[in-house]
Formats: C-alpha cells, sequence, structure tokens
C-alpha cells in the first residue's frame, strides 16, 4: 500500500502542474513594440515583422494578439499607407471592441496630422 501510494502521489502532483497555452498568439509583436520605441529598425522591417506574425497566426488557426493590427495600421500611417493603416484599424476595432476609443483616437490624429 505504501508503495502504490509513494508511486501515484507523484504522478498527481506532476500531473497537476500543465501549464495553459496562451490565449492569443503574439509571434513577434513584443519585439516589434521595442523596436518602435527604441527607433532600432525601420518602419518597412517592422511593417514586414507583423505581417508575417499575422500569417504564422492565420496558418495555425490562432487569434492574434490585441494590438497587433493597431500597431500595424500605426505602422502603415506613419509610411502614408492611409488604405492600409485604415484597414488594420478598423479591423482591430472589430476583434477588440474594447478598443473602440483608442482606435477613434488614432484615426482623429492621423486626419490631423499627427502619427505618433
Amino acid at each position: 500500500m505504501r508503495l502504490k501510494l509513494l508511486i501515484l502521489a507523484p504522478s498527481l502532483l506532476l500531473g497537476a502542474c500543465k501549464t495553459t497555452e496562451p490565449l492569443y498568439y503574439y509571434g513577434s509583436y513584443p519585439q516589434a513594440v521595442y523596436q518602435y520605441i527604441s527607433g532600432e529598425s525601420s518602419v518597412n522591417e517592422q511593417i514586414l515583422s507583423l505581417q508575417q506574425t499575422l500569417h504564422s497566426a492565420k496558418s495555425e488557426g490562432l487569434p492574434v494578439a490585441p494590438g497587433i493590427h493597431a500597431h500595424l495600421g500605426m505602422l502603415y500611417m506613419q509610411i502614408g499607407d492611409e488604405t492600409a493603416g485604415y484597414e488594420n484599424l478598423i479591423t482591430e476595432k472589430n476583434l477588440f471592441p474594447e478598443s473602440a476609443h483608442y482606435i477613434d483616437l488614432l484615426l482623429q490624429n492621423n486626419k490631423s496630422g499627427t502619427t505618433r
């Protein structure tokens, strides 16, 4: 009986240690934000990085993290691609309705010429 308990107890304890999977796919998003703030890479490089993150998430069937489309939209606006910027900001707003006020602010700032 004692031997069974010694074998069973660690198995039960280790079985409870499984980590949960992340809710969203982040890919290179944290690095892209860091590079944006620090100015370590060009806007075009950041756009490519985020596009790859979105492609990876789509191919794996995973939901993207909040902020990715908004960040990508801001980057597109910086290089003058208003259409792609607008589409990404609206996508962010549709995926995460709680971001609506912030997205509206970004769109309003873009109309007034403020990009960063």
